[in-house]
């Protein structure tokens, strides 16, 4: 695994899988959206060599060439995903997931019905536009990690349960069991009803707030992929301060009229210096004057038996590598444990005919980079213990040996948090 430099160009490509006609094509290079297209001649030529497996029930699912990777995926055998990658040692799934979490936003948006069932290619094509600012910001160099680990991105505010029993009564005043605190695409508390949503739609809808342009109010019909993929539900989203918002899903009432601006400015007022608390908590993800180790440069802490998680790679202050390329680091890391090391999913050693116990799965692992030169490059740390895995990006002066020493004791400090 090596640095991703500026993340190479990436294209996604949707087709109808039937006809083989193109939906769309967005493009991004260096993290940022580009208008760079395929020929049609390319894309067809992509599709075809696909679809020419299938008729001889041949999977193909992904291949490389010197400086491109390129991955297929077919859902419910009519929309067709192809993404290609010059990123540097990208693996197939971080690709993988991409392709699932864009087909996850098109439902969320559009509805099965309507991609599952294509009767007018040129409407569809019309309504994925609505679409494409959750995809773009997929593409693009995000400081999100859920795509990736397919948990929901948290944050820990300091004063969690304050925050916690005002949205519990809000949800109630409202008439609703799904509400959440979100601020830049983070949840910051939500509803028992809000955790219990399924995957992909807990790891999107907040995704889809912290991506769309700011908006005192929105009422938003969306589609939930797992749960609610052909009747549509309403998303609420209410400003309380800049990029914090108050996210509620709904069916047909209350009106948006009934919760703000009087139940809002009730429930609310009395809390803005909690509020006010949680903004700073969009990069950082963990609340001001926790106990880190100085050598800390990014961290990533997953609950697998949850399905959510803490990623920053902002904890303390200004340091080299960049953000940017902290996060690439963590990214790369975490396809390469998840890949290689460790399951996806916690649980016992598996059992096999013969009575006899697979060989343990290993808890720990990390990599030195950039060792050649002294004071350069950086560390990389994996621990799982039960259903938490922690990741570590630590500084070059942080010494080997003491890696998993270091891990252990930082994740003893954040079980208490997720």
């Amino acid at each position: 695994m090596g640095e991703e430099g500026t993340g190479g160009t990436v294209h996604l490509l949707c087709l109808a899988a039937s006809s083989g006609v193109p939906l769309f094509c967005r493009s991004s290079r260096g993290g940022a959206p580009a208008r760079q297209q395929l020929p049609f001649s390319v894309i067809g030529s992509l599709n075809g060599v696909h679809m020419f497996g299938q008729n001889l029930e041949v999977q193909l699912s992904s291949a490389r060439t010197e400086n491109t990777t390129v991955v297929w995926k077919s859902f419910h055998d009519s929309i067709t995903l192809i993404v290609l990658s010059s990123e540097v040692g990208i693996s197939e799934l971080r690709l993988e997931r991409l392709l699932q979490m864009v087909f996850g936003a098109m439902v969320l948006l559009v509805g099965l019905e309507e991609l599952t069932n294509i009767r007018n290619v040129e409407r569809l094509k019309k309504d994925l536009r609505a679409s494409y600012c959750l995809i773009d910001s997929f593409l693009g160099d995000s400081e999100l990690i859920g795509d990736l680990t397919q948990c929901v991105d948290c944050v820990i505010p300091p004063e969690g349960s304050l925050l916690q029993e005002a949205l519990s009564g809000f949800a109630e005043a409202a008439g609703t069991a799904f509400v959440s605190l979100v601020v830049s695409g983070r949840v910051v508390a939500a509803t028992e009803g809000w955790w219990r949503l399924g995957t992909p739609e807990a790891v999107l809808l907040p995704w889809l707030v912290g991506s769309l342009p700011p908006q005192t109010a929105r009422d938003y019909p969306v589609y939930l992929p797992h749960g609610s993929p052909t009747v549509p539900h309403r998303l609420l989203t209410l400003t309380l301060l800049p990029s914090l918002e108050l996210c509620l899903l709904c069916g047909p009432s209350p009106p948006l009229s009934q919760l703000y601006p009087q139940l809002l400015e009730r429930c609310w007022q009395p809390l803005l210096d909690p509020l006010r608390a949680c903004l700073p908590l969009g990069p950082r993800a963990l609340p001001s004057g926790f106990p880190l180790h100085t050598d800390i440069l990014g961290l990533l802490l997953l609950h697998l038996e949850l399905k959510r998680c803490l990623f920053t790679v902002e904890p303390l202050g200004d340091k080299e590598p960049s953000p940017e390329q902290r996060r690439r680091l963590l990214r790369n890391f975490y396809t390469l444990v998840t890949s290689t090391h460790f399951p996806p999913e916690p649980g016992p050693p598996e059992k096999t005919e013969g009575g006899v116990y697979q060989a343990q799965l290993p808890r720990a692992c990390y990599l030195v980079l950039g060792t050649e030169e002294p004071g350069k490059g950086v560390r990389l740390v994996a621990l799982q213990l039960g259903v938490r895995r922690l990741l570590l990006l630590l500084s070059p002066q942080s010494p080997s040996h003491g890696l998993r020493s270091l891990a252990t004791h930082t994740l003893h400090a954040l079980t208490p948090l997720l």
